[in-house]
């Protein structure tokens, strides 16, 4: 094994935001190679984020953001369990660039595709049933189908299913599992305000 240079160390820090010693482990479990290294801690980060996810969050900033041209206006709640950690300056910048993200997705409504109300659901869930390539399936196969039609079609509506816009290999989820295990604490979108002027 090559030795792992301290830039190579710190580049991945960059990129993961996760601590020194942990990704100098990761470069090492993966020979150097700086992409499995990020695979490597975002297993772990999402791990990690899996074990925080029933832990209380109610400390945490809310942020504004106003988009250029002064039309689209987003105020986001996010939460975590300390207030040391809502003050550092790595978290008011994730609650900002969640302000963003919901700027830059015109359809999102919801934070969780379970936040979408059931009759909205069940709307769709009629609509496709009613599909003529459905008709000659089996109950079970139909059902499965109709699931994941209902789920594509409204992922747009959520943000936890949109790709992140500094990064486009993982989505909101996945980001906010990331910081979680980054910050050691749970972390929660609460709840957002989108403004269009007009609207």
């Amino acid at each position: 094994m090559s030795e792992i240079s301290a830039q190579l160390v710190k580049e991945l820090r960059e990129i993961t935001g996760a601590g020194m010693m942990d990704c100098k482990k990761a470069l090492r479990e993966s020979n150097g190679d700086k992409v499995m290294a990020i695979e490597t801690l975002r297993k772990k980060g999402l791990a990690s984020a899996d074990r925080k996810a029933n832990k209380v969050a109610t400390e945490g900033v809310i942020v504004s953001y106003i988009h250029t041209g002064y039309k689209i206006g987003v105020l986001v709640e996010v939460n975590c369990e300390t207030d040391f950690v809502a003050r550092r300056n790595e978290f008011k910048d994730f609650a900002k660039d969640i302000a963003m993200q919901i700027a830059a997705s015109p359809s999102v409504e919801y934070i969780t595709f379970n936040d979408i109300p059931a009759e909205i659901i069940e709307k769709e869930k009629k609509i496709e049933s009613m599909r003529e390539d459905l008709k000659n399936k089996p109950e079970d196969i139909k059902q499965k189908i109709i699931e994941g039609r209902i789920r594509k079609n409204l992922e747009l509506l959520v943000l936890y299913d949109q790709a992140y816009m500094r990064d486009q290999s993982i989505n909101i989820e996945t980001l906010v599992k990331l910081k979680i295990s980054y910050f050691n604490e749970n972390i929660k979108i609460r709840r957002f305000t989108k403004y269009i002027l007009g609207n």
